[in-house]
């Protein structure tokens, strides 16, 4: 049984921006439609992190979310994910998710992890138990998950990387793929739906191995395509480069997705370049340390300067949570350590992020992204 009917096509691109690459979509799954371009907020182990399901719906309102293999696999386990039916069950989350493989965290386990060509033995970051991640285990770690969209077993090198090695760990991740994808014909969906693969471009900042490896990942004909091993550590201009390289080559009428970026600065360039789908920590994790992303730069919520600021977070008037809380109030609660303000902060930076891929969208399909994007670009470069 393939993963995917060969005839379905999932993908309808609508429009392309005239003055860029930039592309909006629609992307079909089980649990209802990806609307793109999309960020996709991280719920690493079935949460987004400080937030209830309840306003991830009603307030960030993301047509898709992530989950973590890694993580999913060590607790609760597939066992506790099989009895329950599945993610989306044992979450409460009716809309679609994607999940990582694992590849980047094994990458991060570096003094606990060893990579051979049968795949990685890595010690549990949780008690230091041993284990083995393969192509095959991971497609049926995902297949027990449930996630709507499954991505390839890859290994992420880091920044900077040896070429010989860059170009070794990119024809092991191809090997990978052909394992991944020969594993999943032969073990049907677990849950009454089917699941879209994306195989994943490696290479490092080397155009020659990117190009090698794009045209390799394109041959797959995957519903989607994915960009991996970016966004650890390069100059922002080595990643703007590798993007692009490979958006030239990846599939037109297949989505990209570009994993772990970024920014708010690099997901507008990169939508520019004619990625589709993203994915980063960084409006979480650093709302919790106090730092707001805002249409006209970030904030540093814990500053003195916001004591006595009455004014609403975004300097614009933006609003992404239920109340209009005032950059003073924020700032009290984190002075406080009050637990409220790092979920304001959490929302507010989720609401931020879907805002703009959705104000990217709007723009694209009625002709004006080129020159709002230039414009928001110069905005959120400043530190205020």
């Amino acid at each position: 049984m393939y993963l995917w009917p060969r005839t379905m096509r999932r993908f309808t691109l609508e429009h392309t921006d005239s003055s860029t690459r930039a592309r909006a979509g629609v992307y079909q799954t089980a649990h209802g439609p990806i609307r793109t371009p999309i960020f996709m907020p991280v719920g690493t182990v079935a949460s987004v992190k400080g937030v209830h399901q309840r306003e991830l719906r009603e307030d960030i309102d993301p047509d898709i979310i992530l989950g973590n293999t890694y993580h999913l696999y060590l607790r609760p386990g597939m066992q506790i994910l099989e009895e329950a039916g599945g993610l989306h069950a044992f979450m409460g989350w009716e809309r679609a998710i994607l999940t990582d493989s694992g590849g980047y965290q094994v990458y991060s386990l570096s003094s606990n992890r060893r990579i051979r060509e049968e795949g990685v033995k890595f010690q549990s970051h949780i008690d230091g138990s041993r284990h083995l991640f393969t192509p095959e285990r991971v497609m049926e770690l995902q297949r027990s998950i449930g996630a709507d969209i499954i991505m390839a077993f890859d290994e992420c090198t880091p920044y900077p990387c040896d070429y010989g090695y860059a170009k070794e760990s990119m024809h092991m991740t191809h090997r990978w793929l052909d394992r991944c994808k020969a594993h999943l014909e032969k073990t049907p969906p677990k849950y009454g739906y089917e699941q879209s693969f994306f195989p994943i471009v490696q290479g490092s900042v080397y155009t020659d191995l990117r190009k090698e490896s794009a045209e390799y990942i394109a041959r797959a004909e995957a519903p989607g395509n994915a960009i991996g091993g970016l966004s650890v550590g390069e100059p922002a201009e080595e990643l703007y480069a590798m993007a692009e390289v490979v958006c030239g080559i990846l599939p037109e009428d297949k989505p990209r997705y570009l994993m772990g970026v970024g920014t708010p600065v690099n997901i507008l360039e990169n939508i520019a370049l004619g990625v589709d789908m993203f994915d980063c920590v960084m409006p979480t994790r650093n709302a919790r340390n106090g730092m707001l992303f805002t249409s006209e730069g970030t904030i540093n919520i814990k500053n003195k300067k916001w004591e006595a600021d009455f004014s609403p977070l975004d300097p614009m008037g933006l609003t992404f949570v239920d109340t209009e809380y005032s950059k003073a109030y924020l700032r009290h609660l984190f002075a406080a350590n009050e637990y409220l303000g790092k979920q304001i902060a959490t929302l507010h930076n989720l609401g931020f992020y879907l805002w703009l891929v959705r104000e990217s969208r709007r723009r694209i399909l009625d002709g004006t992204f080129g020159t709002w994007k230039d414009k928001m670009v110069r905005q959120m470069d400043n530190r205020l």
